[in-house]
């Protein structure tokens, strides 16, 4: 396993719609897994798409243990969604503030409350989970990213933008008011 670089914005590999994934029995694409897995513990984050490694495939890894950089989220299992679609369940929608690791901003954006996820594990293996709230919002966070789409293309009020420093001290205490209820309704 190895720490891969994370591709920032204006990188090309994060425009681009990924590629299905097409052999999950290669070597390559599990050592790929492996590797993204660790790039995402290590950078603390709640999830990472291949692009975000320079590899322009439809797999993406979402989970979050003890994770300093986001200490307010709920456990989620680590997971790697294969070749993932979303159904929205209903019209509902909250509004996040979310951060990614290739863009070195954060703002808020609204995300569905409720989605069906259906995928294939990393063995190939049947994924249908529903997903709420901020979970909800990390699935959604990653699928954009292999859609080509980053988090300043989702937010309406660019105002919102900040430095994860100035998040913290300026805008946690707020969001984390905004989202308590979320999370009570919506996580185990």
């Amino acid at each position: 396993m190895a720490i891969r670089p994370i591709p920032q914005i204006g990188d090309p590999v994060l425009r681009r719609p990924t590629d299905l994934v097409t052999d999950v029995d290669d070597p390559e694409f599990q050592r790929l897994v492996d590797d993204m897995i660790e790039t995402m513990r290590e950078a603390q984050g709640a999830g990472i798409a291949a692009n975000q490694v320079g590899v322009s495939l439809r797999v993406c890894v979402i989970g979050v243990e003890e994770n300093e950089r986001y200490p307010y989220k709920p456990a989620l299992p680590l997971t790697v969604l294969v070749n993932p679609t979303i159904e929205r369940l209903d019209d509902e929608r909250w509004l996040n503030n979310e951060g990614c690791l290739s863009v070195p901003v954060r703002g808020d954006l609204y995300r569905w409350m409720n989605i069906r996820v259906t995928a294939t594990d990393r063995y190939g293996e049947p994924i249908d989970k529903i997903y709420r709230g901020l979970s909800a919002g990390t699935v959604q966070h990653e699928v954009d990213h292999l859609d080509g789409m980053l988090v300043i293309d989702r937010m309406d009020d660019r105002r919102s933008i900040s430095t994860w420093d100035n998040f913290r001290e300026h805008g946690m205490d707020a969001y984390l008011e905004r989202i308590g209820p979320i999370i009570e309704r919506t996580e185990p």
